[in-house]
């Protein structure tokens, strides 16, 4: 095999499973960071080995078997060693493991390792971004334009928040199911990063981001059987769901179409039916979260279009309440878009105006400026302001779509 090929084959695994390994290892040895380097380790011997060997039948398994010789042959220090190495030796020799009750109550490796990153002696600020990193696989810089900080920042912080876990000698104990609720706020963050980062860059065929969004589904379907009484998973699930179904409109031959100009008879009704089922039955469960009140937004959206009239009205009292429960830049750009859809387009200057100087770089708020001052016959303005957002925008697809509008203007 030539090296290129064994690279591009280590590639699609790290993409397809780095996740799913990095879980697997660390729900033995309790020690993320140990597992992320055992598991770097195995990729590096797979680029020097596949060429020569050849690639074996299951690569996955060939990865997973490396990195647990490389912990068994890394562990120096007679204390690590005596801490992990009963546990490695059974997962060696264990062909077929035997699910403990740990194993029953999660039904995937992933989901565990996520609510162990919860732990309450780790910040509750860094939760989320470090189970994005540790489980999910998310490059800092991908974790940064989440949260809308530097790249630079957010890698700081991670390492940070590692180097006191390592200090602090912070256990990574499966919780009991009575601890669960407590972390279940920093999971579903989590999976909605993961899900928004797979949903950005769906298109990109060389993203190892690009699978995510249907990983972060298989996840918020464990989360709602995992507690079912819990409204925001059933939310968030629904939320997830309303986006992907409309996945197969979203591009014509690689040209970006936004929501409004959509061919619905190219959403997925499927998916839209479980995901109103979702969201009915989290209304009953109690006052309705963040990811609630999203949903419903998503599930106006979507039924308006399909009934050919969107009920603007009610979508802009939805942002209102969601912006009172969870405010966020994105909350208020959004809303502010909404309130210019529906005729109001100065009421939109000023709503954007008032969140100026916390947007930055933040692309979507340059986009809404732009449809804004286009709206009030202000071009000259939403030239610059599509000009900002084209610069800001990472899609090619997007990127030329608003080089089309831009061009329109003259």
């Amino acid at each position: 095999m030539r090296a290129e090929d064994s690279y591009t084959l280590a590639a699609e695994t790290a993409r397809t499973s780095y996740s799913r390994l990095v879980a697997i290892l660390a729900a033995r040895t309790r020690d993320v960071a140990l597992a992320e380097d055992a598991l770097a380790g195995a990729f590096q011997a797979a680029l020097e080995h596949w060429p020569k060997s050849g690639v074996p039948t299951s690569p996955e398994a060939w990865l997973l078997t490396t990195a647990r010789r490389t912990l068994i042959d890394g562990a120096r220090h007679e204390a690590v060693r005596e801490r992990v190495m009963p546990d490695l030796t059974m997962m060696t020799e264990e062909a077929h493991r035997l699910r403990d009750a740990s194993e029953e109550l999660f039904p995937d490796e992933r989901l565990k390792l996520l609510f162990v990153c919860a732990h309450p002696a780790i910040a509750p600020s860094i939760h989320t971004a470090l189970m994005l990193q540790s489980v999910l696989g998310l490059e800092a810089t991908h974790i940064a334009k989440a949260f809308v900080v530097a790249p630079a920042t957010m890698g700081q912080r991670l390492v940070r928040a590692k180097r006191k876990i390592k200090a602090a000698q912070i256990p990574f104990i499966i919780p009991e199911k009575d601890q669960l609720t407590p972390r279940i706020t920093a999971v579903l963050e989590a999976i909605y990063v993961a899900f928004s980062t797979g949903w950005d860059e769906a298109f990109t065929e060389a993203s190892k981001s690009a699978g995510l969004a249907d990983e972060a589904i298989w996840l918020a379907r464990l989360v709602v059987q995992l507690l079912p009484e819990n409204a925001e998973a059933k939310g968030l699930l629904a939320l997830m769901l309303y986006a992907q179904s409309r996945k197969s409109a979203r591009r014509n031959q690689a040209a970006y179409i936004p929501l409004a100009e959509q061919d619905t008879s190219l959403w997925d009704r499927t998916l839209i039916a479980e995901a109103e089922t979702a969201l009915r039955a989290a209304s009953t469960l109690s006052e309705p979260g963040r990811f609630q009140l999203e949903a419903a937004i998503q599930s106006a959206h979507i039924s308006g279009l399909l009934q050919g009239s969107v009920n603007w009205p009610a979508i802009i009292l939805l942002y209102e309440r969601l912006i009172r429960t969870a405010p966020s830049i994105g909350a208020q750009v959004a809303q502010a878009s909404a309130v210019a859809m529906a005729g109001r387009a100065d009421d939109a200057a000023r709503l954007l105006e008032g969140i100026s100087e916390q947007a930055g770089t933040y692309q979507p708020y340059w986009a809404a400026i732009a449809y804004v001052e286009r709206s009030r016959g202000n071009y000259e303005d939403a030239r610059t302001a599509y000009a900002r957002a084209r610069e800001l925008c990472t899609d090619p697809a997007v990127t030329e779509w608003l080089a089309g509008k831009l061009a329109e203007l003259g």
